[in-house]
C-alpha cells in the first residue's frame, strides 16, 4: 500500500519538472526571436543622420524637396533663421515619431488578435510585415519610399507586446519572472550590437547607396526570423483559453490607444481613491519623463552629425559605449538595488540626467560628450526598471497585467510624442536650447515622483 501511495506524490514533481522544460524552450525560443529582430531593427540607427543627408541631395524634386519646401516657408512665418542643415534634425523626429505612434496603435490590436488566434499566427505575421519593410528599405532610393519602408514597419511593430503575451501565457511565476528577465537582456544585447553592425555594413556598401548592405542585412535577419518562429515557436495559448470573440480584445484595445483612459488608469479596480490617485501620478511621471528622455534620446546622432561631423561607424562606437554602461549598470547597480528603495534610485537617476542632458548639449569637445553621454546611459539604465517596479506593486495578483499594460502603452505613447517635439525645438532654437530646456523640465517629473506615496512610504 504505502508503494501504491508513493506514486502519486510523484507524478505532480514530474509534471512540474515538464513544465519547467517546456517553459524552458519557450523562453529560450523568446530570447532568440527578439534578439535576431533587435539586431536588424537597431542596423539602422548610427546610419539616419546620413541616410536624411543622401535624400536631402537625390530628392529634392521627390518627397523630401517638397516637404522642405513647406518647412522652409514655415520657417520665415516664424521668423526662424532657414538653417536648412537643421532639416534632417526636423525630418528624423517626424520619422521617428511616426514609426512610434504606429507601433502605439497597431500593437494592442496585434495583441486582441492573437487572443483569438494564437500567438504564433500573429507573431508570424508581424514578422512577415517587418521582413516586408526591409525589403522595401533595400531599394529605398528615393525618400517616398523609405517612407513606406517606415510606416510598414511601424505598423507591424507588434512583436514585442506579443512575447510579453507569450512570457504571461506560461504557467509558473518563476518563469515569468525569467521570461521579463530574458526580454530585458535581448533589448541589451540587441542595442548593443545592432547599430555597430549597421555602421560596419553601410562601409561595404556603394557609396552612392550605402544603405543597401545594411538593409539587406536586416532582410536576411527578418527572414531567418520568420523561419525561426514557424519552426521552433512552441504556441503558448491553447484554443480552450483564447477568446471566443474578437469583441472584448478590440475593446480592451481601443482602451489602449485611448490617452484619457490610460492616464486615469480607469480600467483598474478594487483601489482606494488615495492608491488610484498615486498610481495616476505615477503614470503620468513616467510618461513625462519618458516624453523628454525618448526626445532627447533620438536627437543624439544628429546632434553627433552636425557638431562633430560624426560618420556612421563614429556613431555605431557611441552607441556601442552607451550600451556597455547601460549593459554593466543593469546588471551590477541595478540588480542590487534592494525591494522599497527603488522611488530613490529613480529619482537619483533623474536627477543625474539633468546636467548630462545640459553638458552634452554644450559640449565643444568629444571628451566633454563622452562624460555627459556616460552619465546619460548610466542614469537611463535605472530609471524605467525602477519606476516598473513600483508601479508593479498596485492592484491586485488579478490586475496586474492590467496596470502593467497601461504602464506599457503610456510610455509607448510618450516615445510616439517625444522625437517630433524635441527635434522641432532642436531645428528651431539649436541643440544646448533643446538640451538645455529638456534637462531643466526633468526637475518636474523629479518633483511628482517624490509626493507619489508608494506601499514603503506608508510604512517608514
Amino acid at each position: 500500500m504505502a508503494t501504491k501511495q508513493e506514486r502519486p506524490k510523484a507524478a505532480p514533481q514530474d509534471a512540474t519538472e515538464g513544465g519547467d522544460k517546456s517553459d524552458s524552450r519557450v523562453l529560450l525560443a523568446v530570447f532568440v526571436l527578439l534578439l535576431v529582430d533587435l539586431l536588424a531593427f537597431t542596423v539602422i540607427l548610427p546610419l539616419m543622420p546620413s541616410l536624411l543627408d543622401y535624400y536631402g541631395q537625390v530628392d529634392q524634386g521627390g518627397l523630401y524637396g517638397a516637404i522642405q519646401e513647406y518647412v522652409d516657408w514655415f520657417a520665415v512665418t516664424l521668423g526662424i533663421p532657414q538653417t536648412r542643415r537643421f532639416n534632417a534634425v526636423l525630418f528624423g523626429g517626424i520619422l521617428g515619431s511616426l514609426f512610434s505612434l504606429l507601433q502605439f496603435l497597431s500593437s494592442p490590436l496585434i495583441g486582441a488578435l492573437s487572443d483569438v488566434y494564437g500567438r504564433k499566427p500573429l507573431m508570424l505575421l508581424s514578422a512577415v510585415g517587418i521582413a516586408c519593410s526591409y525589403g522595401v528599405w533595400t531599394v529605398s532610393y528615393t525618400f517616398g519610399v523609405f517612407v513606406l519602408a517606415r510606416v510598414l514597419g511601424g505598423i507591424s511593430k507588434g512583436n514585442v507586446s506579443l512575447a510579453t503575451a507569450v512570457v504571461a501565457d506560461l504557467k509558473s511565476a518563476k518563469s515569468k519572472g525569467h521570461g521579463m528577465a530574458v526580454i530585458g537582456i535581448a533589448f541589451s544585447l540587441g542595442f548593443l550590437i545592432g547599430p555597430s553592425i549597421g555602421a560596419w555594413f553601410s562601409r561595404m556598401s556603394d557609396e552612392g547607396h550605402f544603405f543597401s548592405t545594411p538593409a539587406l542585412f536586416a532582410l536576411t535577419l527578418s527572414v531567418c526570423n520568420i523561419v525561426f518562429i514557424a519552426f521552433f515557436l512552441p504556441e503558448t495559448l491553447p484554443e480552450g483559453k483564447r477568446a471566443k470573440s474578437i469583441g472584448n480584445g478590440l475593446s480592451e484595445a481601443s482602451f489602449l490607444v485611448n490617452p484619457s483612459s490610460l492616464f486615469s488608469f480607469s480600467a483598474v479596480k478594487n483601489l482606494t481613491k488615495k492608491e488610484l490617485g498615486s498610481l495616476q501620478s505615477l503614470g503620468a511621471t513616467y510618461f513625462l519623463y519618458l516624453f523628454l528622455f525618448s526626445g532627447l534620446e533620438y536627437t543624439l546622432t544628429f546632434l553627433t552629425h552636425n557638431r562633430f561631423q560624426y560618420t556612421s561607424m563614429q556613431q555605431g562606437r557611441m552607441f556601442l559605449y552607451m550600451g556597455l554602461i547601460m549593459l554593466v549598470t543593469q546588471g551590477g547597480y541595478s540588480r542590487r538595488i534592494s525591494p522599497g528603495t527603488e522611488k530613490k534610485i529613480a529619482s537619483r537617476g533623474m536627477a543625474i540626467l539633468i546636467p548630462s542632458f545640459i553638458l552634452i548639449g554644450a559640449a565643444e569637445s568629444t571628451l566633454l560628450f563622452y562624460i555627459g553621454l556616460g552619465l546619460f546611459s548610466f542614469a537611463s539604465a535605472t530609471v524605467v526598471p525602477c519606476l516598473t517596479a513600483i508601479t508593479s506593486s498596485y492592484g491586485g495578483t488579478d490586475q496586474k497585467g492590467t496596470v502593467m499594460g497601461i504602464l506599457r502603452s503610456l510610455g509607448a505613447l510618450a516615445r510616439a510624442l517625444g522625437p517630433v517635439a524635441a527635434s522641432t525645438v532642436y531645428w528651431g532654437l539649436g541643440a544646448l536650447p533643446c538640451y538645455a530646456m529638456g534637462g531643466l523640465l526633468l526637475f518636474i517629473p523629479v518633483l511628482m515622483l517624490a509626493k507619489v506615496q508608494t506601499a514603503t512610504d506608508k510604512t517608514d
